[in-house]
């Protein structure tokens, strides 16, 4: 039942900060309550988008908590729950309190280039310890190595509670190969909006999106589309979101998304270092973008 629900749009939440550094509680209670009026299937908490290596473990689990009471049941959660090393991911498996997460996203070790049978041994042990279902989070661009589709089908035959994969590797023949060969029921979500309707396309489930925070209901009227089999009808319906899409990921993520709402006055444009807030040019651009197309 849960794989059912999954396949969609997941919007892969930021994290706001106050003029204090401090989480912004407030700010994320209304990008919360933004994206679920805008339509999205469901929420993911805690991934790249929401600025999780500056977090402390500590914030992460009042993040945990607290985007989990503030959706009360409205749309499933996906909560974060990843790193580079093993031990410590099953830490927060132990110490995160997920009575209100459907799944967990976990993401491929990054720094430590593992070999392709150390990522199915940490995902073994992980999958092993999870009280809840995972997806798999593949993104060689931060991580610094790929999960080869032999890995993740690998993964999904033996790992009974693995239920899908993020694929944010840009590797189409990859993410093929994984949909074509993949199990039943087995969930494939493209984890780059600019690919995610070719993926779906191709037979893809749909996607865990950053552009789902900034322009929720624009997304969804084509994904919605996509998700019923009307490709074209669903790339007509996206090509006014194509440039300012593109934008959200010009000077990094979520830099750019962080940068798109705060011109829309949902929240402060405000990130943790070593990230920096987008420039002057990248909120002109938002700017004109948003009043020209009517984005919000």
């Amino acid at each position: 039942m849960i794989r059912h629900k999954l396949a969609g749009i997941g919007a892969a939440m930021i994290t706001p900060f106050t003029k204090e550094n401090r989480i912004d509680f407030d700010a994320l209670a209304r990008m919360i309550d933004y994206v679920i009026d805008g339509g999205v299937d469901y929420i993911v908490a805690l991934g790249t988008t929401a600025e999780t290596p500056t977090l402390y473990i500590p914030e992460r689990a009042m993040i945990a908590q607290f985007i989990s009471e503030h959706i009360h049941h409205r749309v499933p959660l996906v909560m974060g729950v990843g790193g580079n090393s093993t031990s410590e991911v099953l830490d927060q498996l132990h110490t995160f309190d997920l009575r209100g997460a459907d799944a967990i996203l976990s993401v491929t070790p990054y720094y430590n280039k593992p070999s392709q049978e150390g990522l199915y041994q940490h995902f073994r042990t992980v999958s092993e310890n999870s009280p809840l279902p995972v997806i798999l989070y593949n993104i060689p661009g931060r991580a610094g190595v790929n999960m080869t589709a032999e890995t993740t089908l690998r993964c999904a035959r033996d790992l009974k509670n693995v239920i899908g994969i993020k694929e944010a590797s840009g590797k189409i023949d990859q993410i093929q190969q994984i949909i074509d060969r993949r199990p039943e029921g087995f969930l494939v979500l493209s984890g780059d909006d600019e690919l995610t309707l070719d993926i779906m396309r191709r037979g893809g489930d749909g996607a865990i999106s950053v552009a789902a925070n900034s322009f929720p209901k624009m997304l969804m009227r084509s994904m919605n589309l996509a998700k019923e089999g009307h490709f074209d009808e669903a790339d007509r319906e996206f090509e006014v979101l194509k440039e300012p899409v593109h934008a959200l990921f010009e000077e990094g993520n979520p830099t750019g998304v962080k940068c798109a709402l705060s011109v829309m006055g949902l929240i402060d444009d405000r990130m943790r270092l070593p990230l920096v807030a987008g420039s002057e040019h990248l909120r002109e651009k938002f700017t004109e973008m948003i009043n020209t197309h009517k984005l919000q």
